[in-house]
């Protein structure tokens, strides 16, 4: 049985460890502050529960999107260029340079395991909010792990998405065992959501039938409108406490695919 190490280092950061390759979501390692985008000020308000400096060896970062600080700080922006490779979107590919590899929608790229088996990266489509947000959030991706040699269960990290037919539709091409969704309930251009609720999270749950759902990108910013806490009650009013899976920053908590 293959098993997936997740570690969460805290908001969308989280360390994978698969098949003997070590990933890494979204790197956010700075401490609390106020960070200026064109638009908005965004505010975190928790330190990572890993430094930069502990994180290791990481054979690639999959970057969700480049452009919001909550998802790429100055201390991750950082440690880009000691990763393998930075998997990302096509436009954020192009702002990056160096070892930055963009994605478009369903695209894949191989990454050699120490076993001598390719693992696949691919990238799913994220809506980072309603119809209509894309010129003012940029692209977004998410990401599937998979692999045609080693049996386990694909892994899905949903980058910061609202519930939409693009989510839906990695179920019915993978059939993921593990889901780590961007949940919160972001909220800083009005009373709309730019990542998922708890409304959505549920939907998501129900979908991805059998698979653990671990969430991320909770907490330690002032613009998340709802809490890890918030959606475990959700999720137990419904019935479907036993699918989520939250886990203690800076622990390594293993999952079976």
């Amino acid at each position: 049985m293959t098993i997936a190490t997740i570690t969460l280092i805290g908001g969308p950061a989280a360390i994978i460890e698969l098949a003997g390759l070590r990933f890494l979501t979204d790197p956010t390692f700075d401490g609390p502050g106020d960070y200026e985008l064109p638009h908005v000020t965004l505010r975190k308000t928790a330190k990572p529960a890993l430094p930069a400096e502990e994180v290791g060896a990481i054979d690639a970062v999959l970057l969700s999107h480049d452009q919001h600080a909550d998802n790429l700080d100055t201390s991750g922006r950082a440690l880009l260029p000691k990763a393998g490779r930075v998997f990302t979107t096509l436009a954020g590919a192009g702002r990056l340079g160096g070892n930055a590899i963009g994605l478009a929608h369903w695209e894949s790229r191989e990454l050699e395991s120490p076993d001598g088996d390719p693992l696949q990266i691919t990238a799913t489509p994220a809506r980072h909010g309603p119809i209509g947000i894309e010129p003012f959030s940029g692209d977004v991706i998410g990401f599937v792990l998979s692999s045609k040699s080693h049996a386990f269960k694909p892994v899905y990290v949903t980058g910061d998405t609202v519930w939409f037919e693009g989510v839906a539709e990695v179920q019915r091409r993978f059939r993921p065992g593990l889901v780590l969704l961007f949940a919160g309930a972001a909220q800083t251009r009005g009373k709309f959501n730019l990542t998922m609720n708890a409304n959505d999270a549920i939907e998501a749950a129900s979908a991805f039938a059998g698979a653990a759902i671990v969430p991320l990108h909770t907490d330690g910013w002032a613009h998340f409108t709802e809490s890890a806490d918030d959606l475990e009650r959700a999720f137990k009013a419904l019935g479907h406490a036993a699918r989520l899976r939250r886990i203690e920053p800076g622990v390594p908590a293993a999952f079976p695919l």
